[in-house]
């Protein structure tokens, strides 16, 4: 049977793995964690209910004192915060309705005032909700992070070292499947590598005796040495992580939706009560105004759809983190994609079998498949599962193998239904046969050689194919705004640009490090950028951009714990998906946000002439808030699409470019 790799563990410079989760939680659990997390919406809610209770057995002085007394300390701490946004230019949606708590307290109306805090603080507490568990930027790469390494000691003896011990000069040995801890200079005479979570690569990367070795990149199935060119903060791992952090924190900040209508509407609002008492000459008419007036819509309507938007994403298998995303979603310009395990599988597949003349034209395509498949049960290499794969998908049995003898990442001999097979790399094939060819590949492609009884039959050329919604989801969502479109991968240019050419993208960088993908996202102008990928090498760029969106499914949960939104699904098309649900959610939005806003003029129109008083108008406002709320669930249902369905008719891309 073919061997497989065992998983990487954290020690020995392996990556780590997240907490597992907890048991569940009971409600007494899950209400005393709501307490501490919304603990001025908790004490609201117990103070309104102690002052229902209070009413009932006719203590209205002590539920005067208590509620105005609650009220009063509310205004005095959202006050202080206000004046602190006020100060930095940011004028939101506090100050009508901490003016509309003073206002109903200084006439006696607590209950309105109570009310009205309830609808304040639950509304932020909405919108907090709704962001999920996002807390946690970095934690998955620290935790994947290596910990210690196998520094060799006097006699060749190994020590497990820390990390932040090991030195320049340092001879390490990193066994199989473990991440290479250091930048380095390889000591073995070869070495395979999985360099994909660092350059977006997903063929694996041979590496010869003297070459450099990146720290983050996993070994593959024989154990290496290595000699150590530089610290753990000095090494690629690191740098990525560093650029993780310095994106993340350089990001800036978006303008809540409800705080753009906060100063009109504030102004109107005040503007009215004012008149009102005014013409009356009573104050009480101003707090009736206000409470009629008070930001409720604003404030509950964005939050519900934002809610209910990332509610829908998430039963479609789409995380998006925070509410705020869904407003950049809705405004993309420009989605920019990585390469591999992205716009590509990530895992290569059989393209075509070349046949060589004689020993190839005499067993033909099928049987060189069937024998090389067979050999490669007993191979370690990663193109082993691919060829195996390749030989069931076209209906072959795997033939029995009576022995097989295994080159560490060269390939393997076997003799396989009484002939015998070489299934490897050019070097090893060579020495083994005759008549040797060497095929000529494109970009993208890498060639398993095949000899059968010492003469050379062919080669199995394997690619990384284009995903086959691919096209249909850069159509998607040109037919949804976002216009530019760019590919931006660590591979070769050749191989970026075929696959750019067939996905219909407009602009190509290859080539490119982490550094490299960070400054150019930054300079689009185009903007807000999408930016989609996955990988270690994707955590920063994805952290830089606008809106990261991450394809989680494989497990790339450093890319997953960078972005704002993760697509669970190994489904490019989620990515046009998350699109159109955030501009439907921010629709919804605006709709419930003027809705409200029409409600409470009529209402305060009304309030002017006295016949709504306070208590009577907070709770005609909650009929205005169940109006937004109920619009706003709106969000929850629409924006499905499938890849091939109903699509606008979209302009033809331009023809891929550099740079």
């Amino acid at each position: 049977m073919r061997r497989q790799a065992a998983p990487p563990t954290a020690t020995g410079g392996s990556p780590g793995s997240l907490d597992a989760e907890g048991p569940a939680k009971s409600p007494v659990e899950k209400a005393w964690a709501f307490v501490r997390r919304y603990p001025v919406v908790a004490v609201t809610c117990l103070v309104l209910l102690a002052t229902l209770v209070l009413l009932q057995l006719g203590l209205e002085l002590q539920v005067r004192v208590l509620a105005s007394a609650y009220a009063a300390v509310i205004v005095v701490v959202r006050s202080a915060g206000m004046v602190r946004s006020l100060r930095e230019g940011r004028w939101g949606i506090d100050l009508l309705a901490l003016m509309a708590i003073g206002s109903t307290v200084a006439v006696g109306e607590y209950l309105a005032a109570l009310v009205v805090i309830l609808m304040l603080t639950g509304g932020e507490s909405l919108e907090n909700f709704a962001q999920g568990c996002a807390a946690r930027e970095l934690r998955s790469l620290l935790d994947r992070a290596p910990r210690f390494a196998h520094r060799e000691g006097a006699g060749a003896v190994l020590e497990d070292t820390p990390i932040g011990e090991v030195a320049p000069g340092d001879v390490l040995v990193v066994r199989p499947s473990e991440l290479v801890p250091v930048d380095g200079e390889l000591l073995s005479d070869s070495a395979s590598l999985d360099e994909s979570s660092l350059t977006g690569e997903s063929l694996p990367v041979e590496r010869s005796r003297g070459q450099l070795l990146l720290s983050g990149s996993v070994n593959g199935e024989a154990a290496i040495r290595m000699r150590a060119a530089a610290t753990a903060a000095d090494s690629q791992y690191s740098r990525i992580i560093a650029l993780v952090e310095e994106a993340s924190n350089s990001r800036a900040p978006v303008v809540r939706l409800a705080d753009r209508y906060a100063v009109p509407f504030t102004l109107l609002a005040l503007a009215m009560a004012g008149t009102a008492w005014f013409l009356s000459g009573e104050p009480l008419r101003f707090a009736q105004v206000l409470v009629v007036a008070t930001p409720c819509p604003l404030l509950i309507a964005a939050p519900v759809a934002f809610l209910a938007g990332t509610s829908q994403a998430a039963h479609k298998g789409i995380i998006i983190k925070n509410t705020r995303t869904l407003e950049q979603l809705a405004k993309a310009q420009t989605a920019v994609f990585d390469k591999t395990g992205t716009l590509t599988s990530g895992r290569p597949v059989l393209d075509e079998i070349r046949v060589a003349p004689g020993q190839g034209e005499a067993l033909g395509n099928q049987r060189i498949l069937q024998l090389a498949a067979s050999a490669e049960q007993y191979s370690s290499h990663v193109l082993a599962a691919s060829v195996i794969d390749a030989a069931k998908a076209a209906n072959l049995s795997l033939l029995p193998v009576q022995q097989a003898t295994e080159s560490a990442t060269h390939g393997v001999e076997a003799v396989c239904d009484g002939q015998g097979v070489v299934v490897g790399k050019a070097a090893l094939v060579r020495s083994l046969s005759t008549g040797f060819r060497e095929a000529a590949v494109h970009g993208g492609q890498l060639a398993v050689h095949v000899a059968v009884d010492g003469q050379y039959a062919g080669a199995l050329v394997m690619k990384d194919p284009l995903r086959r919604n691919a096209v249909d989801t850069l159509a998607r969502l040109r037919s949804l705004g976002v216009r530019n479109t760019m590919l931006l991968t660590g591979d070769a240019h050749a191989t970026a640009a075929h696959i750019a050419e067939e996905a219909g993208i407009g602009r190509v960088q290859a080539e490119c490090l982490p550094e490299d993908k960070v400054n150019t996202v930054a300079a689009i102008q185009e903007r807000p950028v999408l930016m989609v990928g996955d990988g270690v090498n994707d955590a920063p760029v994805l952290a830089a951009a606008d809106v990261g969106i991450a394809m989680g499914a494989k497990g790339a949960t450093a890319a997953s714990e960078s972005a704002d939104v993760v697509v669970m699904l190994d489904d490019v098309s989620k990515v046009a998906q998350a699109v159109a649900i955030g501009k439907r959610t921010v629709a919804v939005a605006l709709v419930s946000i003027w809705t409200g806003i029409g409600l409470s003029l009529v209402l305060m129109a009304i309030a002017m002439t006295g016949f709504i008083p306070a208590v009577a108008g907070a709770l005609l406002q909650e009929l205005v808030d169940l109006a937004t709320i109920l619009n706003g669930l709106r969000a929850l249902h629409g924006a499905d699409w499938k890849p091939g369905t109903d699509l606008k008719p979209a302009p033809p891309p331009r023809p891929a470019t550099s740079g």
